[in-house]
């Protein structure tokens, strides 16, 4: 009996090994759309487990920023809505993950000087997202005007947030609020109806559980304050819209896309030009002066923060966007104790748009919190953006741009 052991030990591994490949290599079942399932990417630091990636025809455009993908890809995404996650930019938080796989990015400051994203994901971490991995962060607070955005992807947009500015004493735990009323994030939020029993679509840290987000003071190697060690897990982010019945659907049946306005797209037609935007959100505060560099060979922009390459910490590659926009906005503050900052998402302004190597002199227009923010050129007309991940960059009106 001892010598068949080790003989039935080396047939129980192979069959082992050989159920997990299948496991792995049936993961899409081929539909008719050519999808097919290539070897999962290798495991890196920070990877823990990646899903497959998917190839095939991509024919099957992005509604959120005009990208193509497999009709594998997109069964993934539309049963979903889209998930907003405010990471930070502060110093000490870099390098950030998953901001490669946002489909749109807005960054502003969120308080002296230091920006914040909102990344938008729903097409491209379709099938990306890192199974069962904390695949995003930093995550920090929300504030008032990253909700207006947010407020642009559905009628209950899943937003992804650790606290936020809310009327508060300037010290301690009482006292009279010293929170100026305008930027009472967590407050709007319950007023917007994020908070409702029926939709709950407002995805606070404080309110989810471990599996979902969790700290990671080590992640990058270098220990970090607390305030920067907030990761979560878009997988599970989706999982926990699902169980409040927040899929592609609302409480009501309702498609989330139903009053959504889709921008408009073009092909790629890059020119002669090499126009690079270079600029600072504040003057003097070189940490967070931008520079998108423009790569002829791919058509796209390659990002530099505050002087170097930006790369994500997933993937250790260079962030890139397909278009570039500078969003003018009247900047206020700050307007209380806590130094809270206020944009105007609302009306119009003056906005610069950088494709295909060139840059438009246009404008944005928003009508209410709820509406999609447009961009036109000089003549009224629609910006036509490329098919590809967006970024919006919002400077105050006394902003300056080289290129």
């Amino acid at each position: 009996m001892k010598k068949l052991r080790l003989p039935l030990l080396f047939i129980g591994i192979y069959l082992l090994s050989a159920g997990i490949s299948y496991g792995v290599f049936s993961f899409v079942k081929d539909s008719g759309s050519g999808s097919v399932v290539e070897t999962p990417i290798p495991q890196e630091q920070g990877q823990k487990g990646r899903f497959p990636v998917l190839t095939g025809p991509k024919d099957q455009v992005c509604p959120i920023n005009g990208a193509k993908f497999t009709k594998t890809e997109k069964e993934l995404w539309e049963k979903r809505r889209p998930l907003m996650v405010m990471i930070e930019n502060h110093a000490d938080s870099r390098p950030q993950s998953g901001l490669d796989k946002a489909d749109v990015v807005y960054e502003a400051v969120a308080e002296g000087a230091i920006t914040r994203f909102m990344a938008v994901f729903y097409c491209a971490d379709a099938a990306y997202a890192l199974k069962g991995d904390y695949d995003v962060g930093p995550v920090r607070s929300a504030r008032t005007y990253f909700l207006d955005w947010a407020s642009e992807y559905a009628d209950y947009p899943l937003y992804t947030h650790v606290g936020g500015a809310h009327c508060s004493p300037a010290n301690g735990n009482s006292g009279p609020c010293t929170t100026d009323k305008r930027a009472q994030a967590l407050e709007q939020i319950q007023a917007y109806g994020w908070l409702n029993k029926e939709t709950k679509s407002d995805l606070n840290q404080f309110a989810l559980g471990f599996k979902v987000c969790r700290r990671e003071p080590d992640r990058t190697g270098q220990p970090v304050a607390t305030e920067h060690s907030m990761y979560c897990s878009t997988e599970a982010l989706w999982a926990t819209a699902a169980e409040r019945n927040l899929t592609n659907v609302n409480y009501k049946n309702v498609s989330w896309d139903k009053n959504f306005r889709q921008w408009k797209f073009k092909d790629d037609s890059p020119s002669s030009g090499s126009v690079s935007p270079e600029f600072d959100f504040w003057q003097d505060y070189k940490d967070y002066r931008v520079k998108w560099q423009y790569d002829p060979s791919s058509n796209s922009y390659k990002r530099f923060n505050g002087g170097e390459q930006h790369v994500d910490f997933n993937t250790k590659e260079q962030l890139t966007a397909k278009n570039v926009v500078v969003q003018f906005a009247k900047e206020a503050g700050p307007v209380d104790v806590h130094k809270h900052i206020l944009y105007g998402t609302t009306g119009t302004g003056r906005a610069l748009i950088f494709r295909d190597g060139l840059v438009i002199d246009g404008k944005w227009a928003k009508k209410t919190r709820a509406d999609r923010t447009l961009f036109y050129d000089s003549k009224g007309k629609e910006i036509e953006f490329n098919r590809g991940n967006i970024w919006i960059e919002v400077l105050p009106t006394t902003g300056k741009v080289t290129y």
